[in-house]
């Protein structure tokens, strides 16, 4: 599905044919002259069109750049006109990512529009301002958009130190022209998910309490200790909170034989082993436990089960650091439960005796189907005094079905190893709405957004805010005419940081 009221602009003759070639017959395709005059009188001709796209070959300004290479505008603006406002395209990245799954190198920035070819000190004070590529009508035809959705996307022809168009090197405009019909195919798609009408947030969304106190933890022992500070597995599992911490001196190892003797050692949120925790202390190792608090919880749970003299059915899949850490807590005496089948098949000592426990971030409903089989099959079956499943998961999860309910498409903002992420996609698969997990704005495919008017949009609670932000403000770039957040519980959970690193 295209939307019907949009139009590629393409400014010279060479151009517009080079992307017809990637377009079906009948795209809305308009060659508009070169120049900034003629692509205002071009622009004013389809004032009516509800998305404006422009693409075509353009003048590089940074040695960065190589003949071929895609630019997508993350603004436009003028040259000869340094006060007024630059044109801003948000749906940028996910138009550059499009270009990239086509195997394009591709570079954001800005675009600046001149009125005519620049060259030596010219283009390196349009340099200087950042901007990436430079042409002569971009600007001009955006200029009008007034809120509509735009993208700009430009193929280097040339770049510093060769001489800027002049003489022609044509060579390199043929490599570019060469680009442009891999690039009209993205355009299309970028048209099609531009009837968005409406975002839709669900709260809670992002960290939870036990995630801020993990991190804050890390931050806290560099502050304190100064780099390195080695985490044992992920602090917590999103790829952007460990690339953070490792650019500020945090080390993240698997095992605790990569640490040096001597070295601040943070446990992570998920938990460990008791035999871990024996490891490290026969090592002196200075240990900050960043276990989230409700872990802790479950672990205690199975050592009171396992004292017991209960089997204890632990509810989890299998892999995770938190189930790892639960198991150890009573090797032999603690078994997995990863599902429905399994659940009909694990067998007890006493069936008399058995408890069940649960890993804590898992979805309500898939773990509500394994304990009817467990209570079926175990009538005596005893459980935690309060559920295991972390309010954040739940909260998360519950907001995300209100969500779903009205929404065409959701956007889950969470790193794959995230098991609370990942249940997020789940829960909202099974409600029947299709649900993607997205590490980031660069993950989303424009085409899971064809056609749909409600986009919703939440993030595992391992996922900074700020993902969700990004990825709101470039859906808010495909023209959707608001946003708005649908709220079902208010947190106020607080936990305290480690003792080992808490102000006295």
């Amino acid at each position: 599905m295209t939307r019907d009221d949009w139009v590629l602009f393409a400014p010279m003759r060479m151009e517009a044919r080079a992307l017809r070639r990637g377009l079906s017959p009948g795209a809305p395709l308009c060659r508009t002259g070169r120049g900034l005059a003629r692509a205002g009188r071009a622009a004013a001709r389809h004032s009516g069109a509800g998305a404006l796209a422009v693409a075509g070959i353009a003048g590089g300004l940074t040695t960065a750049l190589r003949p071929g290479d895609v630019v997508v505008a993350t603004e436009v603006r003028r040259a000869d006109r340094p006060d007024e406002p630059a044109v801003p395209c948000p749906a940028a990245p996910m138009v550059a990512a499009a270009l990239r799954r086509r195997g394009l190198t591709v570079h954001l920035g800005p675009v600046v529009t001149s009125r005519r070819l620049v060259d030596g000190p010219v283009r390196a004070r349009l340099a200087a301002t950042g901007a990436l590529a430079t042409d002569t009508e971009s600007a001009a035809l955006l200029a009008g958009a007034a809120g509509r959705p735009v993208i700009c996307v430009r193929v280097v022809a040339d770049v510093p130190p060769e001489r800027l168009y002049r003489p022609l090197t044509w060579k390199r405009v043929r490599a570019a022209l060469r680009t442009l019909p891999k690039v009209a195919p993205v355009l299309v798609e970028w048209a099609a998910a531009t009837s968005a009408g409406e975002v839709v947030l669900a709260a809670p969304r992002s960290f939870c309490a036990g995630v801020e106190r993990a991190i804050s933890a890390v931050e806290q022992a560099l502050a304190r200790h100064g780099p390195p500070v080695y985490v044992r597995k992920q602090i917590v599992h999103n790829t952007h909170v460990i690339a953070d911490l490792q650019r500020r001196g945090a080390v993240f190892v698997d095992e605790l034989t990569e640490i040096p003797d001597g070295a601040p050692t943070v446990f992570s949120a998920h938990g460990v082993a008791p035999a871990v925790r024996a490891a490290a202390a026969d090592r002196g190792l200075p240990v900050i436990d960043a276990t989230c608090p409700l872990v802790t919880k479950v672990h205690s749970e199975a050592r009171r089960f396992a004292g017991r003299g209960n089997t204890v059915l632990l509810i989890g899949h299998a892999g995770h650091e938190e189930t790892e850490g639960t198991l150890g807590e009573a090797p032999g005496r603690i078994a997995l439960v990863e599902s429905v089948s399994d659940a009909e098949r694990v067998e007890v000592a006493d069936p008399d005796r058995v408890s069940y426990l649960v890993q804590t971030t898992l979805a309500a409903d898939e773990v509500a189907r394994v304990l009817d089989v467990l209570r079926r099959r175990f009538p005596a079956l005893t459980g935690p005094s309060s559920d295991d499943i972390c309010y954040a998961t739940t909260n998360r999860q519950a907001a995300l079905r209100e969500v779903a309910a009205v929404s065409d498409v959701v956007l889950v903002l969470g790193s794959a190893n995230s098991s609370n992420s990942r249940r997020l996609v789940e829960v909202t698969e099974r409600g029947g709405t299709p649900a993607y997990l997205v590490d980031a704005v660069d993950a989303i495919d424009l085409r899971w957004l064809a056609g749909a008017r409600t986009i919703g949009v939440t993030a595992g609670a391992s996922a900074p805010p700020r993902l969700v932000d990004e990825a709101v403000a470039a859906l808010a770039g495909l023209g959707v005419d608001g946003i708005r957040e649908y709220t079902t519980h208010t947190e106020d959970v607080h936990f305290t940081l480690p003792k080992e690193i808490r102000t006295p």
